[in-house]
């Protein structure tokens, strides 16, 4: 009995430590998020424009009823404008009890990693913040960055995210 009880635990256990992210694309570079945050992947469309909001704040869409604010992640990151296209598409997450949308260039799929696949970020010094940045995990021939959202929005930024999904 105690061999297949400690059989049935490990399983559990290897599988508590893969997590699924949704990788996506912005520019020539590949990022991952974790699954949980994402509700649903939306074709873009054109946000109404908030007066004096910040340039990566591109506005909001009613979304069932549901006022979302919409980041465009590749100004937020400083990434080179890209065009709109019709891969073009907006993430859905919750991050932080706040829902919002995320611009990014296209989604690519699902994968899952083990948590040390992912491993720690290079540090730089200097301007650079990369404190959003969970880790780079190899996937074959690709390199993925791995991305904590709530890290990479501020504590005033997502209150402004707040504020804009109240207004």
């Amino acid at each position: 009995m105690l061999t297949s009880s400690a059989s049935r635990s490990a399983p559990r256990t290897a599988a508590a430590s893969v997590a699924e992210y949704l990788t996506f694309r912005l520019g020539g570079e590949e990022y991952g998020i974790d699954i949980l945050r994402v509700q649903e992947i939306r074709s873009y469309e054109q946000p109404t424009r908030l007066a004096h909001a910040p340039e990566f704040i591109k506005g909001v869409i009613d979304l069932r009823g549901v006022i979302v604010p919409i980041v465009d992640l590749r100004l937020k990151l400083g990434c080179e404008q890209a065009q709109y296209t019709d891969f073009t598409v907006v993430i859905i997450l919750n991050v932080g009890g706040t829902v919002l949308g995320a611009v990014v260039d296209a989604v690519a799929d699902v994968v899952a990693l083990p948590a040390d696949a992912i491993k720690p970020a290079p540090q730089f010094a200097g301007q650079m913040d990369a404190s959003f940045v969970r880790g780079i995990a190899t996937l074959g021939d690709r390199m993925l960055i791995v991305v904590d959202i709530e890290a990479l929005l501020s504590g005033a930024e997502l209150g402004l995210l707040r504020d804009a999904a109240r207004n």
